[in-house]
């Protein structure tokens, strides 16, 4: 044990070290818009913005990050003037009239494009529940929970949301389910509501009842309304990364619960059958997407290594050592996180890459877009300092 306590102080400074000198810094930096507000994320390698189109997304994911490490690595008073700035600017720019919040706005918030997602609300909310942890202001907490239940509001009346298929089409997917879970907890921190305790254990029932499927060992992310199989291209999908992201969500329910055995069972399994599916035996690190049937996906991507399922990998191994206390989990961590700072990391220009090959080469070098800056990378060493020190503290 003195020698896991040794390795996971090891990387607890190391997270700490990296987020305060590389990845916060670069994207207060080259990020944070200072004149209009938010945050840019479409920036090359050295930082040099590319496009000034705003990922209405990243608003909330850049708040949430400034705030949470605020919260849990240092007060740092710039990182929550970022975060305020960012939250103003949602507020200001990127809602709708009908309560529905944008996908992309220009740099000084013109609206560019709604998507039927409310992925752009529920990162929003979680960065109004930080912020009034990181500040005190309860405001924060009752407008997270204002945007929680607009979340419920828009997915669950029909026809508020347009359909993404044809009414004869009937399935459901993973991935509303158990962003919510996530979204619910952090903002139970600060706020108390039955919807959002409802809210948790609706997903997880959803996700133990329709979304696993035993006789793949596998976490599927599309299935039909009831569970069932769908064998097509799309319903034989696994996506590794979203369900190891998953399992860490249950973890950190059971956790709150005083580690739940149903939840933590749970949560096991389907961290242990997606790092079977998604770990690359030949190259290491975890790939994009599988087939349950073995065929071949779809998706061009298939095969190469993005980001952020990586960081999720790190997180989802801490959490379910410390459930446990099993080596395997401990294993689990070194082989993700070798392979995972031998190949993102940008040592000349800091940052991480996020787009590689299947081999580890580098796909393309941008450090961000619509869909990557700062959060999953933050967050996981945020989380993974947090979870370290509690581990060692035991």
């Amino acid at each position: 044990m003195d020698k896991v306590k040794e390795y996971l102080n090891q990387w607890s400074s190391s997270y700490k070290e990296d987020l305060l000198t590389n990845i916060m810094p670069f994207w207060m930096q080259f990020g944070w818009d200072r004149k209009h507000g938010g945050v840019y994320t479409c920036v090359n390698r050295d930082g040099s913005l590319m496009d000034t189109t705003k990922s209405v997304w990243f608003q909330g994911r850049f708040a949430f990050v400034c705030s949470f490490a605020y919260n849990t690595i240092e007060k740092n008073p710039e990182w929550l003037e970022a975060a305020k700035s960012t939250l103003d600017f949602i507020e200001k720019y990127c809602i709708d009239t009908d309560g529905h919040m944008f996908f992309e706005v220009t740099d000084n918030g013109e609206p560019i494009r709604k998507r039927r997602y409310v992925f752009s609300e529920s990162f929003a909310a979680i960065a109004m529940a930080e912020y009034a942890q990181a500040t005190g202001d309860k405001t924060y907490a009752e407008k997270a929970l204002k945007i929680f239940k607009q979340i419920k509001h828009l997915t669950e009346t029909p026809g508020l949301l347009p359909s993404k298929y044809c009414d004869s089409v009937k399935m459901q997917g993973h991935s509303l389910t158990m962003i919510l879970i996530n979204t619910a907890s952090r903002i139970r921190q600060v706020i108390s509501d039955p919807i959002l305790d409802e809210q948790i254990e609706w997903s997880i029932n959803q996700i133990r009842k329709y979304f696993i499927h035993p006789e793949f060992k596998a976490l599927l992310e599309t299935v039909g309304p009831n569970g069932e199989f769908i064998n097509t291209n799309m319903g034989r999908t696994i996506n590794p990364g979203h369900c190891i992201e998953t399992a860490w969500f249950i973890l950190e329910e059971a956790k709150y619960r005083n580690w739940d055995k149903e939840l933590v069972d749970l949560g096991l399994t389907i961290l242990d059958w997606s790092w079977e599916w998604g770990w690359d035996k030949e190259y290491g690190g975890i790939i994009n997407f599988r087939d349950c049937l073995n065929l071949p996906p779809q998706d061009y991507s298939q095969d190469m290594k993005f980001w952020w399922p990586q960081t999720e990998a790190i997180i989802a191994a801490l959490y379910a050592y410390e459930a446990t206390g099993e080596p395997k989990y401990i294993e689990m961590h070194k082989q993700i996180s070798d392979y995972t700072y031998a190949h993102f990391p940008d040592k000349e220009y800091g940052e991480w890459y996020g787009y590689l090959r299947r081999d580890g080469s580098v796909a393309q070098p941008a450090k961000g877009n619509l869909f990557k800056g700062p959060f999953h990378i933050p967050r996981m060493m945020i989380k993974s300092y947090d979870l370290c020190k509690e581990i060692i503290s035991k």
